[in-house]
């Protein structure tokens, strides 16, 4: 659903009633955060009122809120950056489902701890002031740097009525910005968020209410683990989201469940619904046997399996983001669009998602989606060997995002990859650990850490993890599929590696080298027709393998076995030995 998005600064909120917004959210029994959340909320807060509107340091949170010692480091210790992570998501999540009762919004931006108390309009109690106190109070003057979106808030005396007429001010002048404005609108990109869900779980008999609810609740839990969605606690309603340029669009569903049991199975019908239009989009039933299960570990499976079902990126509702977004649109249908393109490995098809990422980022610098996904662009270097360069820039990159989003497996899984090309193996497996502590449920994250596994020597580690990628899921993440094609050509099962390898829908060289190398070593008569078309798609495919094997960090006996079987396919390689993987 799209909405413009317009500059609210202009239309003030006085200390009074930022404090009164604060406290009544903060009472607010909906509002999911912890009391330490809370507690940190306040204090950002509190130091904007008092004289500090450029915002807290992280140490100062973790001394005087935290409890931390003196000697806290933050480089070392993410606990200020991972608990401010998860009240932003409170917030997030708290004014997606309920809006703005007061007509006030807090916000914390990304990237410093500030707090923003924005006037949103349309609500009629907060216009009129509300149960906001009496008559004369002090107004909030709001002032910014150039280029910042950071709100300063000093206070002057003025009446409750002078505010009254501001908020109608503010009403006109956005009813007016559209009708002004039409034809710059017209030029500037559209921009997604995150597409909004709503869940509803019943179960086909009373008895299995309280399972039904424990479900839905361990789901909304796992959902917000990917971070592909926004998850409504209340039916989706259409709101505006105010970003810095362009119009951001952010579509919504709802996801209609029914819980069911028989014995030890446990099945849940769903289906997907466009909020907008009322369409149906899709529906299935999911099912676990529970043989041999305790309950709670049979719960958890199913709610894995309806978790990736939903918010995987090829799942029901980011495919659907990213087929159906128009051409040239920015924001969170880049980000799907790239990570599809890193799939398909094809190069022109990554230097458009390369170029759509960086237009996301001129828009908004803090996008951590964005920032993550370009760092695996750049290290894929189209196809091509990445550089030091580009490998130091993707490094860069990842590190950024995490620092932003602690909390984000994408953004770690950006940081192994990159780490891993930059010959920092043991850090890599490390990351992606901890990327799968985050999402224990993303077979994408199994699926690229089980591929540095494999190929920094710990073989049947990485084999494992590739088998369980490949459970449950409809599409298998390509990884996956290649280590265990890579398993089978390390094996001498030629006819095994060919089949996955073909099985891997994907352009990408290493995918390419295995297909074609198991059909050298099979004899098979297709070998002269895949050369060929290699060749003509990927003209330094050969003289390049040495250079591209070496950059992808790939251990040289398996490079060497990889390379007999292309020259028994007729590729002419030359006599370049493979450089050493550092």
């Amino acid at each position: 659903m799209g909405a413009e998005g317009h500059d609210t600064r202009p239309c003030e909120v006085t200390e009074a009633d930022a404090r009164l917004e604060l406290e009544r959210l903060l009472s607010d029994p909906r509002f999911h955060a912890t009391e330490r959340a809370g507690s940190i909320l306040k204090y950002i807060a509190e130091q904007g009122f008092i004289g500090h509107p450029e915002g807290v340091k992280a140490y100062s949170i973790a001394i005087d809120v935290l409890g931390r010692a003196s000697n806290f480091d933050a480089s070392l210790d993410p606990i200020v950056r991972i608990e401010v992570s998860r009240l932003r998501n409170a917030l997030s999540q708290y004014y997606e489902a309920f809006g703005t009762p007061t007509g006030i919004l807090i916000d914390l931006p990304k990237g410093r701890y500030v707090t923003r108390f924005l006037l949103t309009p349309g609500d009629d109690a907060a216009a009129e002031g509300g149960p906001r106190g009496p008559g004369h109070r002090a107004e909030a003057e709001t002032s910014t740097s150039p280029g910042s979106d950071q709100a300063v808030v000093t206070s002057v005396p003025v009446a409750a009525s002078h505010r009254r007429l501001l908020l109608a001010a503010c009403a006109l002048a956005l009813l007016a910005v559209p009708i002004i404005g039409t034809t710059v609108h017209m030029m500037r990109p559209l921009v997604t968020d995150r597409p909004t869900v709503s869940l509803a779980m019943s179960a086909a008999d009373d008895a299995l209410q309280a399972d039904a609810a424990v479900t839905r609740d361990m789901l909304v839990t796992a959902i917000t683990q990917f971070q592909t969605l926004r998850i409504a606690t209340q039916p989706v309603r259409e709101r505006s989201a105010v970003v810095s340029f362009g119009e951001m669009a952010s579509n919504a569903y709802e996801i209609d469940m029914k819980y069911y049991r028989d014995r030890a199975e446990r099945s849940v019908w769903w289906q997907v619904v466009d909020r907008r239009s009322g369409d149906l989009l899709n529906s299935g039933i999911e099912r676990v046997s529970g043989d041999g299960m305790s309950d709670a570990v049979a719960t958890n499976e199913l709610v894995g399996i309806l978790s990736r079902r939903f918010a995987m990126t090829r799942g029901v509702i980011n495919n659907i983001e990213t087929h159906d977004s128009a051409t040239g649109t920015l924001g969170n249908a880049c980000v799907l669009r790239a990570e599809y393109e890193l799939e398909e490995g094809d190069a022109e098809g990554m230097a458009k998602a390369e170029n759509c990422l960086r237009r996301t980022l001129a828009g908004d610098p803090n996008d951590d989606d964005a920032i993550a996904t370009l760092s695996r662009v750049l290290a894929a270097a189209g196809g091509a060997a990445p550089d030091e360069a580009a490998i130091s820039h993707s490094l860069t990159l990842a590190q950024r995002a995490v620092a932003i989003a602690p909390l984000s497996d994408r953004a770690h899984m950006a940081l192994m990859a990159a780490q891993f090309l930059s010959g920092r193996a043991d850090a890599a497996i490390q990351t992606g650990n901890r990327a799968m502590a985050l999402n224990p449920n993303n077979p994408e994250v199994s699926a690229k850490l089980g591929m540095v596994l494999f190929l920094a020597g710990y073989r049947q580690a990485g084999v494992s993890l590739a088998r369980d990628a490949a459970r449950t899921v409809d599409a298998v993440p390509r990884d996956a599929m290649l280590v265990l094609a890579l398993d089978a050509y390390q094996s001498g099962d030629w006819s095994k590696a060919s089949l996955l390898a073909e099985q891997t829908n994907s352009h990408d060289f290493l995918v390419r080298a295995v297909q074609l190398a198991a059909l050298g070593e099979l004899g098979s008569d297709q070998t002269a027709k895949r050369l060929l078309h290699i060749r003509n798609h990927d003209p330094d495919f050969a003289p390049g393998f040495h250079s591209r094997m070496s950059a992808l960090r790939i251990e040289p006996g398996l490079a060497a076995s990889i390379a007999d079987g292309l020259t028994k396919a007729g590729a002419e390689l030359g006599t370049t030995k493979l450089a050493k993987a550092l």
